[in-house]
């Protein structure tokens, strides 16, 4: 037997006895589960349940918002006009730029919302005259939407001198309604809210009450908190502690994004709108 024909018969016999090896790895590879997505992370902007906000990145490393490990809260604001609208127009705010007043949207969080103006309710409210409404004005309980809102089955807002239709529109039940009986957007609650507190709605229009981040100058660009953000009209009294809207204790102030030296893109907001 030749060198050339020993070495061929030498490879031939490795090759043969490393193919079930590799056909094994093959088939244990194809067979081992797919790595599990990571969880999504999901924190609050102002009040837990009514402004969740998804984590993701803008740009490699730069989150669209910081959680706070403790709270959940939302610590840091990577882009604070992201998923942003215009907000309206407000009585004497109209001396703003137009774009420069901006809001995040609500009625997109509100689950019930594209079914309760049609599947439950007809958009025919109580009749007036003859009056149809319930004895007293107060609601008949109804154990389905208790169920959805529990909130409603104590109601804590106004002890006990309003009821639904003083905020919900009479036939127009994916509505709010102002004092004219016109429908108001779930987007603007401010217009419902300052019916009756107008010292409030003057102080959140003034920027002593309430929430905005964006530009510091006091002509740039804000995003606004409105009223629900930040209360839950349902429970505003916070039950037996009757105080109102409750605080969130203040943490330190968070680190910034890995890679980012100082916080300059503040003045200028790298990411267009």
């Amino acid at each position: 037997m030749n060198k050339l024909a020993f070495h061929t018969m030498i490879l031939a016999f490795c090759c043969g006895m490393m193919a079930p090896a590799l056909a094994q790895e093959q088939k244990a590879a194809a067979a081992a589960p797919a790595p599990a997505p990571a969880a999504e992370t999901v924190c609050f902007e102002s009040r837990k349940g009514a402004s969740e906000v998804t984590k993701r990145d803008l740009q490699p490393g730069w989150p669209n918002v910081k959680c706070s490990p403790k709270t959940g809260a939302v610590l840091w604001w990577g882009d604070p006009f992201d998923g942003t609208v215009p907000m309206g127009k407000m009585p004497l705010l109209d001396k703003i730029p137009e774009g420069h007043a901006v809001i995040k949207p609500r009625t997109e969080k509100l689950a019930l919302m594209p079914m309760c103006g049609v599947s439950c309710h007809n958009g025919i409210g109580p009749k007036f005259s003859p009056p149809t409404l319930p004895k007293g004005r107060k609601p008949a309980p109804v154990p389905t939407m208790e169920a959805m809102v529990p909130d409603l089955k104590d109601l804590q807002h106004g002890r006990g001198r309003i009821w639904c239709l003083d905020c919900h529109h009479t036939t127009k039940r994916n509505m709010l309604v102002d004092h004219f009986g016109d429908p108001v957007s779930f987007d603007q609650p401010q217009l419902l809210c300052g019916k009756c507190h107008g010292d409030k709605l003057r102080d959140w229009r003034d920027g002593i009450h309430g929430k905005r981040i964006g530009e510091w100058a006091s002509t740039g660009k804000k995003r606004w908190f409105t009223c629900t953000e930040c209360h839950n009209p349902h429970n505003v009294q916070d039950g037996a502690r009757n105080r109102g809207f409750v605080q969130i204790a203040p943490e330190a102030p968070p680190q910034l994004p890995r890679g980012m030296k100082d916080a300059k893109y503040e003045r200028v907001h790298g990411i267009a709108h």
